[in-house]
């Protein structure tokens, strides 16, 4: 592995040898398809960035701070006064930390790239130390921390450098992350109580035996995953009455969450939605219509989804595709936000 290195570091000096600029280029080629072969072959995801399509987009928000501190009150108020011989120095390293935080995929390898909707750098005094804030803002599946983070090192090291030709004992002493909001973190609802899952398949085929229920497994195990434990799981075939009844029943004993998955669709076998829709005592169609936005930015066949959700008296109820993928997308669109909805339901504001 070193080896490949050391080549690949000469390649400068081979540019002026006798060789071709083609043939070069091909050899290094080469050697970065073998380098890569043997760092896969010791990891195979060593050198891939964390999957996040299945995120949803949402409000994401961080705070870093950088300090660095001078030696002399000459130094800050050369600052000051806009004596450096190198330049202004805040606005030089504001401008330096605003290039930084977009750039941040660019030398992150792990980092995703992100649209950047909002970035400010803040310079304050307080005695020998200059505070450097960094706030970064986007809309999308992944934080900006990392962005505001790169900003504040970036925003510190232009002034270092802009500094040291008249402070030689000027130090950055620290930078960190201050504040992150809008991941997944903040949107998990603890609640006091545990809820009652109800996991229903509706499927002629499933019922009957002649195919594996898959869809209704893997809603169990999106509900596993943020902490909910399944009370019922059960089979039933794709008839107006059997959902109906399946659905009262769930209200009447108790269940706080009903999950059809199964009969969205528009087969003339599809009629969970005609089943549970008169039943509803309060629709809530912002539900699905998440469901079927992420869905659709999946699959544009996520539109012919007729899927319904609201209460049944105080059992929520809804009503997935009976696809696994589909059903799996339709959870990921949907938890752990919508947990949020039982407080909302008992009176208790958005902000508790």
């Amino acid at each position: 592995m070193i080896t490949y290195f050391v080549i690949l570091n000469s390649f400068q000096n081979l540019l002026t040898c006798s060789l071709t600029k083609i043939k070069v280029f091909l050899i290094h080629q080469h050697l970065c398809q073998e380098m890569l072969k043997q760092v896969q072959h010791d990891d195979p995801y060593l050198c891939l960035m964390v999957n996040i399509t299945n995120k949803v987009y949402s409000l994401r928000q961080a705070i870093a701070n950088a300090v660095l501190k001078v030696s002399s009150t000459e130094t800050i108020e050369a600052i000051q006064n806009k004596t450096v011989p190198k330049g202004d120095v805040f606005e030089f390293s504001r401008a330096a930390g605003l290039l930084a935080i977009k750039k941040t995929s660019d030398v992150i390898p792990d980092c995703h790239p992100l649209p950047v909707e909002f970035a400010a750098i803040q310079h304050n005094i307080e005695g020998l130390e200059i505070i450097i804030s960094v706030e970064v803002h986007t809309i999308y599946k992944t934080g900006v921390e990392v962005e505001a983070i790169h900003g504040a090192a970036i925003t510190a090291l232009t002034m270092y450098d802009m500094l040291k030709p008249i402070d030689k004992n000027i130090e950055i002493t620290s930078i960190k992350l201050i504040s992150k909001k809008g991941g997944n973190t903040d949107f998990k609802d603890d609640l006091k109580r545990n809820l009652k899952c109800a996991v229903i398949v509706c499927s002629d085929s499933v019922f009957a035996g002649t195919k594996q229920d898959r869809a209704g497994k893997a809603v169990i195990e999106k509900l596993q995953k943020n902490d909910l434990q399944t009370s019922l799981y059960k089979i039933i075939p794709d008839e107006l009455e059997a959902i109906q009844l399946t659905a009262k029943q769930l209200s009447e004993q108790g269940f706080n969450l009903a999950l059809f998955t199964g009969g969205t669709g528009l087969s003339k076998r599809d009629v969970t939605p005609e089943a549970i829709t008169p039943l509803l005592d309060r629709d809530i169609p912002g539900i699905m219509e998440a469901a079927r936005n992420y869905g659709q930015q999946r699959t544009p066949y996520a539109m012919l989804s007729r899927g319904v959700a609201g209460f049944i008296k105080n059992t929520l109820v809804l009503t997935l595709p009976g696809s696994t993928k589909g059903a799996s997308e339709t959870m990921d669109a949907l938890f752990p936000y919508i947990i949020h909805i039982f407080r909302v339901a008992e009176g208790m504001r958005h902000d508790e």
